[in-house]
């Protein structure tokens, strides 16, 4: 992998450069770049690499800044265990795609994703493969190969083909990086999680077959968990940008963040307060919500906190949590050593951020009756779609687990009552939209 990748900088290059007349065939990760984007990504480039026979080089191209890639502290993790670089890996600025499209010169393929988000439709014409597995999206084209399969990761799909048609490209280092992922995003393949399907099982069973010296399922499991929980080397903006929804309301713009510490920990963080105005003013937002979880005794243990230097919207925007009724959060207040910051201790410890949204949007639309606009729509699914593709900031990654509540062993778990309701409303609004079509 690193001879590639090492390869892939030098195409790079010269694609940048020009010279590479031949033009590049690039693989394109989702905007959340998770471990299943990436992974997807880095393997199938190697795949085609290998055995595509074309006079084009591949290049695994994760869509994400580069700055951003450190947020993905469980990817970061991976990586270190496989002993890939992090150096070596491509990322979106480093490549004028839209640029490479109007020469004539670039051939898409999309991993994780089967549509292209409004920023990239002009890159459509470019699209030759998708391999995803979510809902398909995508309108039919004689030009583009779709695979598209509800398993619990696209990495499955990506190992399936590997498997199938070259299985010789698979070394401890690819696997390890295939395996690792397949059963994060399947839970441990655990059934109650609601994730694994039969097919991720059975290409997880492969890769430990083919390489036995592949660690432990729940092993291997915890320490990625355990990784994707870590915010010990971020820095405050770091923190706050990990996994952040941004809502606008009148003349009201918030964040509210997840924070992996305990709050009594986050407020003992050296210059919070001034970290906390700095990334308000940077990003225009009037309003900072940190929802912080932890976990004890295998349950988890929710903090709020409400930073403004407006004493005005703190205080109301306090009432709407306190006085909320649907859902009770149950907030008791508790010292905060900072002056902008108001602090709670949340009762509700079942009420995630998922639940906490619709309470703020609903202050919001009353703010909007003062004035303003609000710019969400309308229904819950839909102003969060337009609040993630809206902000600068890519969406929380699709496997993440930090709007649910724990395993019984103590990790976030995913119940398969709540996936069912959310591929269920996915289907409704498929549905809905092919029925709109004309």
């Amino acid at each position: 992998m690193e001879s590639f990748l090492s390869s892939c900088h030098e195409a790079l290059q010269q694609a940048n450069s020009g010279d590479g007349g031949q033009g590049v065939h690039v693989v394109l990760g989702n905007e959340a770049c998770d471990m299943d984007s990436m992974v997807s990504v880095m393997a199938y480039a190697y795949f085609l690499s290998k055995t595509l026979g074309s006079s084009r080089p591949v290049l695994p191209l994760l869509n994400v800044p580069r700055s951003e890639f450190p947020l993905r502290t469980d990817n970061v993790f991976l990586l270190r265990q496989a002993g890939v670089p992090q150096e070596l890996l491509l990322f979106r600025e480093q490549l004028d795609l839209l640029q490479l499209q109007r020469d004539g010169r670039l051939t898409l393929t999309l991993l994780d994703h089967n549509v292209l988000p409004s920023s990239d439709r002009d890159l459509e014409g470019a699209v030759v493969e998708v391999i995803d597995h979510r809902l398909l999206e995508r309108e039919p084209s004689a030009a583009c190969r779709v695979t598209v399969e509800m398993v619990g990761s696209c990495t499955t799909l990506v190992t399936e083909r590997i498997l199938q048609k070259a299985p010789e490209v698979l070394d401890p280092q690819l696997a390890l990086l295939l395996y690792g992922t397949i059963v994060m995003d399947c839970v441990n393949m655990a059934p109650e999680a609601g994730k694994v399907t039969p097919k991720d099982s059975q290409y997880a069973a492969q890769l430990e077959a083919r390489f036995p010296g592949l660690p432990p399922r729940g092993a291997l499991f915890q320490s990625l968990q355990n990784a994707r929980f870590d915010v010990s080397g971020l820095s405050t903006e770091q923190m706050l940008l990990k996994d952040m929804k941004v809502l606008t309301g009148g003349e009201l713009q918030l964040a509210v963040s997840v924070i992996y510490l305990t709050l009594e920990v986050f407020l003992e963080r050296d210059g919070l307060e001034d970290d906390m105005s700095a990334f308000c003013v940077k990003h225009g937002y009037n309003m900072l919500l940190a929802m912080t979880i932890s976990f004890t005794d295998k349950q988890p243990f929710r903090q709020l906190a409400i930073f403004s230097h407006s004493a005005l919207c703190r205080e109301e925007m306090s009432q709407a949590l306190e006085k909320s009724r649907n859902p009770a959060l149950s907030l008791c207040p508790i010292s905060s050593p900072h002056s902008h910051i108001k602090a709670y201790l949340q009762g509700n410890t079942q009420a995630s951020r998922k639940k906490l949204l619709p309470i703020i949007k609903d202050f919001l639309r009353e703010q909007e009756q003062d004035g303003g606009r609000d710019e969400g729509g309308e229904g819950e699914e839909e102003e969060e779609e337009e609040e993630e593709e809206d902000t600068q900031f890519p969406p929380t990654p699709m496997n993440s687990l930090v709007e649910g509540c724990p395993l019984d062993n103590g990790l976030p778990r995913i119940s398969a009552q709540a996936l069912e309701e959310r591929f269920s409303k996915m289907s409704a609004r498929q549905e809905g939209r092919r029925a709109q079509s004309p």
